[in-house]
């Protein structure tokens, strides 16, 4: 290493590692991976309460959040590319529609998305995680919090979210997007809108979807319209505000049609 590079640095949760400290794989790996010693399994305890405690501290600092909204994409996109500004646009325009904006607090989509938050004094969240190369919150997060294990991140995102917006992105971004789809397709969530930001790059994978999964039988027709495209930051706006609106309603109708049992109960 030269005298003036300063040396690697990784998040690893709370705690700060530098240069030959790192270790060569990250928690998750050591979590997942099923080979080594046989005193590998006596560790698996201590990794439970490792993995409670995130629970514990991503559930005691989101618990207060107001109605949020996660934009996901790529950590590659470059500050003078369109999609950047794109991103840039749709956070500052949910921020000014009253919602939170969280992100993975990386650089690219999220960093744009969470300065267009704060632009206008808006709350902008970043959920990090410990990745093997270097990558720390951008220094638009007013709210961050560092992960070890991506299934304690991922439960963050779903619980403290009521929209998911899209921009393009990889692997990573398809998971996310993926996984939203199953959770609201199985109940396993409250219906709640995904928003894909991006006709063209999203084009191609939505035919597929229609010409391919469709036709098989693997998905029905209700599946294709739990996602929204659209390339207008307005519209993403207005898809999230009215998802809400609608599911308010249906809500406030649920509590009086419990509220009239509950009556014709009493005086019978």
């Amino acid at each position: 290493m030269q005298p003036d590079q300063a040396p690697r640095r990784r998040r690893q949760g709370p705690a700060t590692l530098r240069g030959k400290a790192i270790p060569s794989t990250t928690t998750d790996q050591r979590l997942l991976d099923s080979r080594g010693p046989s005193d590998w399994v006596h560790t698996d305890p201590w990794r439970v309460l490792r993995i409670q405690a995130e629970f514990v501290e991503g559930f005691g600092l989101l618990a207060d959040l107001p109605h949020a909204v996660s934009i996901f994409g790529s950590a590659r996109t470059k500050p003078d590319s369109e999609e950047y500004v794109l991103a840039e646009r749709i956070g500052e325009a949910l921020a000014r529609a009253g919602y939170t904006v969280i992100t993975g607090g990386g650089p690219g989509i999220m960093e744009a998305a969470n300065r267009g938050a704060g632009s206008t004094g808006g709350v902008s969240v970043g959920l990090g995680i410990e990745l093997p190369f270097e990558q720390s919150l951008n220094d638009y997060v007013d709210i961050g919090i560092e992960f070890r294990y991506f299934f304690v991140r991922k439960t963050m995102f779903v619980k403290y979210s009521q929209a998911f917006v899209v921009l393009p992105g990889g692997f990573g971004t398809l998971d996310e997007l993926f996984e939203a789809i199953t959770l609201v397709q199985t109940g396993k969530i409250t219906r709640f809108p995904i928003v894909l930001v991006g006709s063209d790059f999203w084009g191609g994978l939505l035919d597929w979807v229609k010409n391919q999964m469709l036709p098989a039988g693997k998905i029905s027709q209700e599946d294709l319209e739990l996602v929204h495209v659209t390339d207008d930051p307005d519209e993403v706006v207005d898809i999230v505000t009215r998802a809400h609106e609608t599911q308010a309603r249906l809500l406030e109708e649920r509590a009086a049609q419990d509220e009239l049992f509950r009556e014709g109960g009493n005086g019978s």
